[in-house]
């Protein structure tokens, strides 16, 4: 009877699984048998559940264990320790050699090299899913698309094999993938709930879209912030695809959308247009067909871009490949109501399956397109490089090597080819020293990166964006840097790797002194800090005797007496010299407070410094992104905890227990008004209020602070327009992220440690401030030709133009800090970092006049 139950069970369970590829494939069969399917594998039809990732990883390792088509491959760690792997499909002759067919491929990607044999190379396909941990449908798909590329025995199939080297990366974000997975299995009902007000379908703050840190992977392409993106670009670089997939969810009442998006507004300036009226029209063929087959809706020429070159669909299109995003209508769960008919799971499914299949197909058909493609695109590449009336750019801070060297990490990162600067020069009324500068030529292959982290672009097709209309890394990074236009410079040695820091630290007998302008100086000040030892800010210039001559120092710059401590000579040398390995700055030591000109070292000119105690408000109506900037800016960049509290949970905070409280964009309304009483009180008593934005509102209407926002001018409206230039005309008023320049007061504390007035800042919002009454209270002011990259209107450049940036205001013994503007914006604005964590580290030293 067991064995009769047993037979009967595995009958039953192969006609599901046989009812599970009919739905997913149904034009193919003929799967090795020896080769479990995703539902065999699990124990449940995919669509059924959300899978884990570390199932998902599982079946890839299964299918590489069982099969000599596939191998694995783990590329890295997400900071949540969740492996980053990479399936390798291809014929098993292909994988025996994958590394010749590896050495033969980059030819394509090198100008200097003659054609290869091309009959002899198979195409390389990118299949990367699930970027945003909330749209899960893909990842599934990566599972059967694994499935069938491995186990099927049909001639097409075969024919991909042997033809391509097909990467399937299940999971671009696997962090923000279990949070999702796990939210949407937890509420699941049996049988599941439709409605779209259930909890299933709504996930609580955070929810899943993003990594750990609460930052959109989809944009870290370029900026490379997060090691998720590192471990990837690393791996991108190694093998340059032809083609490389990006799969996502929108709306549950949408349908299904493919490339290519809308010519030209939505398009990247420096790809070629071969990729934008040629492939993508060769590709949409393909995809349209395999939709067309199973009767789904799409659209295609809208909405979507490709121009911020840090998406993962765009990256490609810049490397002599091809990128392409695709959009599915989300479940946002199992099963949800829509306007027709009711949205599944594994509906959502099977389009990016089928979409995925024709992706393959359509590059293997077209190998040789691509290919060739791939070596003109490169070839196109240097030779608009070498025309290029800019023959290099050289950059360098001479007071900073961190933001320098960070700006170096991320140019080496994508194979641009750096140089040391071997002569001290003066461009554009900028001093650039040898030794603190580099070089970078525009007659290189990435010469399309060279100019994407360095032009200033303010002409568009478009007026509105999807993201932002800006992305000039060089600005980001606040780095001093000039176009070399005349003649091609004389280059010293290339760049293989970041210039190594040497600090040294000699023992002081009065004090140690650290220059403030360096960007890992917070970090080290933090270590001492943390460890128990006293420090002082300089608000004044001064000057000491270092190795016997005088040294000149400048606002900002920390003192740290060697008498006036708990701990002992001994201990605080070593507690400094641990704060220089960390950082690798060099502290300065002196023998001697005196000076022939100036204040001494014990003047009143120095402010004692107070340990961070930080708490920053989270929870919804909290904008995640600038909550997760401020928290990874501390963890990675100072290695200072934060306190996270939700915004429910603020009535149990005894405020007392912390020095600092930050609010980053977001709505406030339903906070409590004991607690803004509490908040109040606590400013004056000597709290450190620092607010973003929409904070910055809020703080304002609610009396915290006694500064205003400016009136909002009623815009002329045109006459009669058609409705469908309505998203147009009002996308356009917006500021959706433009670089700005700012004029900072050099003595105010929070632009301590910069040696320019002027300062590029991002700018996403249209919040804007009145002038203070104070003449005093202003730590940046935007110029009066602010403007200097990205989409703006003649009108909000004119409300720009002149208006605060940043203000103090006082109230008792405390002060709250107030910017328009996100100093953290997605992890790689360095340049305006410090203003963040001078706000952070000096508040408690500010008097406000």
């Amino acid at each position: 009877m067991k064995r009769i139950f047993l037979l009967l069970f595995a009958f039953v369970f192969t006609g599901l699984a046989q009812a599970q590829n009919e739905y997913f494939f149904p034009e193919h069969g003929n799967f090795d048998s020896s080769i479990p399917s995703p539902e065999e594998f699990l124990g449940y039809p995919i669509g059924e559940w959300h899978t884990r990732h570390d199932n998902i990883v599982a079946y890839m390792e299964k299918l590489a264990a069982v099969s000599d088509r596939a191998t694995v491959q783990n590329i890295g760690y997400t900071y949540e320790h969740r492996a980053q792997v990479v399936l390798t499909i291809s014929s098993p002759a292909n994988l025996a050699r994958l590394e010749t067919i590896r050495t033969e491929h980059l030819k394509l990607t090198d100008p200097t090299q003659p054609m290869p044999d091309i009959s002899k190379i198979p195409a390389i396909i990118h299949l990367g899913y699930n970027v945003h941990g909330n749209e899960p449908s893909s990842a599934e798909a990566a599972l059967l698309n694994a499935y069938y590329l491995v186990a099927s025995n049909e001639p097409e199939a075969e024919q991909y094999r042997q033809n391509g080297v097909i990467f399937i990366e299940p999971s671009l974000n696997p962090d923000g993938r279990d949070r999702h997975a796990n939210w949407a299995n937890m509420h699941k009902g049996f049988p599941p709930v439709a409605d779209p007000i259930d909890r299933e379908h709504n996930e609580v703050w955070p929810g899943g879209r993003t990594n750990h840190y609460w930052y959109d992977l989809n944009r870290d392409w370029l900026p490379l912030a997060h090691i998720e993106s590192q471990n990837r670009i690393k791996w991108h670089q190694k093998w340059y695809p032809n083609m490389v997939t990006d799969f996502h969810e929108m709306g549950t009442n949408s349908t299904y959308f493919f490339e290519p998006t809308k010519p030209y507004g939505s398009e990247n300036p420096v790809v070629g247009r071969k990729n934008y009226d040629v492939l993508n029209p060769v590709m949409a063929k393909y995809f349209h067909e395999s939709l067309d087959g199973l009767g789904s809706l799409y659209f295609l020429r809208e909405q979507y871009d490709n121009s911020y070159p840090g998406y993962g669909a765009t990256y490609a299109d810049i490397h002599g490949g091809l990128g392409v995003t695709f959009e599915q209508a989300s479940s946002r769960g199992h099963l949800q109501h829509t306007s027709t008919k009711d949205i599944t799971f594994a509906f959502t499914i099977r389009n990016h399956v089928a979409t995925s299949l024709a992706t393959v197909k359509g590059v293997v058909k077209e190998k040789e397109t691509f290919q060739r493609h791939m070596k003109e695109f490169f070839e196109e590449s240097v030779k608009q490089g070498a025309a290029d009336p800019i023959k290099a750019y050289v950059f360098g801070d001479n007071f900073d090597s961190g933001r320098t060297n960070a700006f170096v990490d991320l140019l080496l990162q994508h194979h641009v080819k750096v140089y040391e600067n071997p002569t001290t020069q003066t461009l554009s009324r900028q001093r650039f020293e040898s030794g603190k500068s580099y070089l970078v030529p525009t007659n290189q292959k990435q010469y399309r990166i060279v100019r994407s982290v360095f032009e200033k672009v303010k002409q568009y097709e478009d007026s509105v964006f999807y993201d932002a209309s800006t992305w000039t890394m060089i600005l980001a990074y606040g780095l001093p840097h000039a176009e070399i236009k005349a003649k091609a410079p004389a280059l010293g040695a290339e760049l293989t790797a970041v210039p190594a820091a040497k600090p040294t630290v000699e023992k002081a007998t009065y004090a140690y002194i650290l220059d403030w302008r360096e960007y890992a100086a917070p970090k080290a000040l933090y270590h001492l800090l943390k460890n128990g030892v006293f420090a002082k800010v300089a608000y004044q210039p001064f000057s000491a005797i270092v190795k016997g001559a005088e040294k000149n120092y400048s606002y900002g710059s920390i003192l740290v007496s060697v008498a006036d401590q708990n701990v002992d000579a001994e201990q605080l040398f070593s507690l400094v010299k641990e704060a220089s390995e960390l950082s690798g700055l060099t502290f300065d030591a002196t023998a001697t407070g005196y000076t022939d000109k100036g204040v001494g070292l014990g003047s009143r000119s120095f402010e004692t410094v107070t340990l961070p105690k930080a708490l920053m408000v989270i929870g919804e109506g909290i904008f995640l992104y600038e909550a997760g900037e401020v928290w990874h800016l501390l963890d990675s960049k100072i290695g200072m905890p934060i306190t996270k509290v939700d915004k429910g949970d603020l009535g149990q905070v005894r405020l007392s227990d912390y020095n600092t409280v930050i609010l980053v964009n977001g709505r406030y309304n339903d906070v409590s008004d004991s607690f803004i009483e509490d908040l109040k009180a606590w400013i004056r008593g000597g709290g450190t209020l620092i607010t973003q934005k929409g904070a910055t509102e809020w703080a304002i209407s609610k009396g915290l602070v006694k500064e205003k926002l400016a009136e909002s001018k009623d815009e002329k409206t045109p006459g009669r327009m058609d409705y469908e230039d309505a998203r147009n005309y009002y996308g356009a008023q917006s500021i959706g992220g433009v670089i700005f320049e700012a004029y900072l007061d050099l003595t105010n504390p929070i632009a301590f440690g910069y040696s320019s007035k002027k300062l590029p800042v991002y700018r996403n919002s249209t919040i804007f401030m009145k002038p203070s009454e104070s003449p005093f209270r202003t730590a940046a002011q935007y110029t009066a030709q602010p403007w200097l990259a990205g989409f703006v209107t003649p009108s909000n450049v004119e409300k720009v133009k002149d208006s605060p940036s940043i203000l103090l205001d006082g109230s008792g013994r405390g002060r709250t800090i107030l910017f328009t503007d996100n100093c953290n914006f997605r992890g790689y604005w360095y340049g305006t970092n410090k203003l963040f964590l001078n706000a952070l580290f000096f508040g408690s030293t500010i008097s406000v006049p």
